[in-house]
């Protein structure tokens, strides 16, 4: 029999047909466009870092206690509460493989940063950090900081730490977060 074989082709003809009636090129040419700026408008928005995974029974989570070595830096980079992590939000490089300012290898540091003004408990000066993402591997998952002293909204970028700022490497995947310290702040500037 034939009539089953007729009848899906003629379906098919008919509901493309009105497909084609209906639709006008001009239409679907500005639809597409528009899901073309859509989609590259999507890396500008903000990310949300998912908190690290809770350690198994028995195991620790905290990676061991470190310390810069120098008495003018004090404090421990693997702990949130390190002073130059004042405006950080991320995973710290420092329990990922890496230091508070250096990125961990087979990442890269993205030219792109946020800065803060953080007061080193040291010599109560104020300095100014730039805080890098480190950007090639897929996030750390360990020591997850979120302090927003001194955080700014989104259209302040430049003070923001809730943009993903890996826009300047090779891939955007995001790592770890480092803390550089780039200079003293001067009074006006620390407030």
């Amino acid at each position: 029999m034939n009539w089953p074989t007729n009848w899906i082709d003629k379906l098919t003809q008919k509901t493309a047909r009105n497909v084609a009636h209906t639709t006008a090129r001009r239409s679907f040419i500005g639809r597409f466009g528009s899901v073309l700026v859509g989609t590259a408008a999507l890396p500008l928005l903000p990310v949300a870092r998912a908190s690290a995974p809770a350690a198994a029974p028995g195991e620790s989570a905290r990676v061991p206690s470190q310390s810069t070595g120098n008495i003018q830096d004090p404090g421990d980079p693997t702990a949130c509460d390190y002073w130059r992590y004042c405006a950080i939000d991320g995973y710290l490089c420092s329990c990922c493989g890496g230091s508070h300012n250096t990125c961990p290898p087979g990442t890269e540091m993205s030219p792109l940063t946020w800065i803060g003004t953080c007061r080193n408990p040291a010599d109560g000066r104020n300095y100014i950090i730039s805080y890098n993402d480190c950007c090639g591997k897929s996030d750390c998952g360990r020591c997850l900081c979120n302090r927003n002293e001194g955080d700014k909204p989104v259209y302040r970028p430049q003070a923001n730490n809730d943009i993903d700022w890996c826009l300047g490497t090779t891939t955007n995947v995001y790592n770890c977060s480092t803390a550089v310290l780039i200079g003293v702040a001067t009074e006006a500037s620390a407030s």
